[in-house]
Parts: structure tokens; C-alpha cells; sequence
């Protein structure tokens, strides 16, 4: 198989991280990570109108229980043959799912939508520039920094819990990532997802019951929070899954960089949450960021693929036959 591969001209080799789906599968993928994107942010502004009525913490359970119930039928795990080996990261990611949407929803009601996800998009941003040694990345992590300090800045109005819980949320986004990439190589298709999901859903039945107790529902509210499991869970993981059957993995990972925009942009239409121009400047300049890095770290692994393997080319064509 080496020896064919070796073979081959170069030129006739897909270059490295380029779809081989035609326009139309392109334009089909776009419009899915548009609607997932959306979706997620709908979603969150949905629950957050039931926020007065049974709060975060209520509107988390609800939404913890569609979402593992869900994420349960779409990937049947088979938690009977588990290992310690995969276990543990399933138990981690159970706990991030918890932690994560309880101190964003959180966040939401103290600080907006918009301010909310951009800083939790901070996850994923830290993830893509840890250990990276390229000055670019560095230059990103900064200006990153310097929108954080912006959308921090010390004023009579600033909400410094709501920020704190909005990092913690991009803590666990972080988490999230990295115990994903564990747990897809220890568990085959979406089981290890579906069961952290279930897992995280069933902790929050005691501290649902207890919330609801406390502060009664009404039917519109539990429908808000149960919109919020299916457009925040269901709909984006099954978007996002079509999706990347489509468009290269770097194109999808910038596309994300979109999320904060929306999430600024449905505040403002479905909750009235308008930002001024310095959350903007500041929203824009990570989403900038983010931008860079995952284009620049692309086309950095290309030239790197095409260097062996270019090499390795030259030394089988003037390697003598062994004949």
C-alpha cells in the first residue's frame, strides 16, 4: 500500500484538508452550519425567556433532561460494556455538560447573550493556540486578551460574576473539546456524547425537582426550556454531523467563529439585549482571531504534508529496482 501511494504523481493527490463535495454539497453544508449555528443561539435565547419564572438553574434542568434523552436515542450507548479506560472521561464530560450550561445560562441572565458566548467561545480559542509556538498564534492570544480586558473593563454597570461564569463556561468548553477527542478514540460513534449527556441529565433530576419546587412552572416556561434542549443540543449535533460530511474540518472550525455574531444578533431581536460599540469592537476582534489562527495553522499543516511527502516521492522514483 506505502509502495503504490509512492507511486503516485504528486500532482494527482488531493491537496491536504480539501473537500473533494462539489459546489452544491458546499452551499448544502454552509446553509447546515448556518442553521446550527442559529439554532444554538435561538435555542439559549428561547430558555433564557423562562428565566423569570423558574430561572437558569431550572431552565438548565429541563433542558439537561430533553438533551440526554435525545442524545441517548441518537447514540445508544452500550454503558454495560464500558471500561474504567472509558468510563472516567465519560464521567469528566457528564460533569462539563452540567457545569458548563448551568454557569453559561447563568451568565446569560447577568451579562446578555452576546457578551456571554463571546466570552465563552474563549474555550475552543485557548485550545487552538496552546502550545503553539507561530507568532501568529501569539498575536491572536493577545489581541484575544486585550477584547476580554475591553468587554472586562471596570465600570458602575460591570458585572464581574457574570463574566466570571461566563469564562468558567469557556473552561469547560475547553474540557469539552479535549475530552472528546479522548473519548472518539476509546468509544465508537457518539456513544461516549450520548452517555455524558444521560449521565448529566439524571444529576439533575434532585436539583430540578428541588428548583421547580421552589419556583413553580408554568406550561410556557417548560416549553421555552424544552425548546432550548432541541435547539441547543438536538438540532446542532446533528446539523454540525451533516455538515462535515461536506466541508473541509478547517472550514467548519472557522465557520464557528460566527457564533458569537449570532449570538449578539438573536439577544438583540428575540431579547431586546443590545451591545455599544466597544462589546462589538471587542466581539468582532475575537472572532478575528480565531479566524486567523485556524487559517493560518491550516495552510502551516499543508506546507508540512507536502514536504515528506514530496520527498518521499524523489527517493522511491530513484531508488533502484530490487529486481
Amino acid at each position: 500500500m506505502t509502495t503504490t501511494t509512492l507511486r503516485q504523481p504528486v500532482a494527482d493527490a488531493p491537496a491536504a484538508g480539501r473537500s473533494t463535495a462539489g459546489p452544491r454539497d458546499r452551499a448544502v453544508g454552509v446553509a447546515l452550519m448556518l442553521g446550527s449555528g442559529l439554532s444554538n443561539q435561538v435555542g439559549a435565547a428561547t430558555g433564557a425567556l423562562a428565566f423569570p419564572v423558574i430561572g437558569p438553574a431550572g431552565v438548565v434542568a429541563v433542558r439537561q433532561w430533553v438533551a440526554g434523552v435525545l442524545m441517548w436515542v441518537v447514540g445508544r450507548p452500550r454503558v454495560r460494556s464500558f471500561t474504567w479506560p472509558q468510563w472516567w472521561p465519560v464521567l469528566l464530560l457528564a460533569l462539563v455538560f452540567a457545569t458548563m450550561n448551568l454557569s453559561l445560562y447563568t451568565a446569560i441572565d447577568r451579562i446578555g447573550l452576546g457578551l456571554a458566548v463571546t466570552l465563552e467561545f474563549l474555550g475552543p480559542l485557548s485550545v487552538a493556540l496552546a502550545g503553539s509556538r507561530r507568532r501568529v498564534d501569539l498575536g491572536c492570544a493577545v489581541a484575544a486578551g486585550a477584547a476580554v480586558v475591553v468587554l472586562a473593563r471596570p465600570q458602575p454597570t460591570t458585572d464581574y460574576l457574570g463574566i466570571a461564569l461566563a469564562l468558567v463556561a469557556a473552561a469547560c468548553w475547553a474540557s469539552y473539546i479535549l475530552l472528546n477527542r479522548l473519548i472518539g478514540r476509546r468509544l465508537p460513534g457518539a456513544e461516549g456524547s450520548a452517555a455524558a449527556a444521560g449521565l448529566s441529565g439524571l444529576a439533575y433530576v434532585p436539583i430540578g425537582i428541588l428548583t421547580l419546587l421552589h419556583h413553580p412552572p408554568t406550561a410556557r416556561a417548560l416549553g421555552y426550556a424544552a425548546a432550548a434542549g432541541v435547539l441547543s443540543s438536538a438540532v446542532p449535533f446533528l446539523a454540525d454531523l451533516l455538515a462535515l460530511r461536506r466541508v473541509p474540518a478547517h472550514f467548519f472550525g472557522v465557520f464557528m467563529s460566527v457564533n458569537p455574531v449570532l449570538a449578539a444578533l438573536v439577544g438583540l431581536v428575540i431579547l431586546g439585549q443590545s451591545l455599544g460599540w466597544t462589546e462589538w469592537l471587542a466581539i468582532a476582534t475575537i472572532v478575528s482571531a480565531n479566524t486567523l489562527s485556524v487559517l493560518t495553522a491550516d495552510r502551516s499543516r499543508v506546507r508540512v504534508r507536502r514536504r515528506p511527502r514530496s520527498v518521499a516521492v524523489c527517493v522511491a522514483v530513484h531508488q533502484p529496482s530490487p529486481d
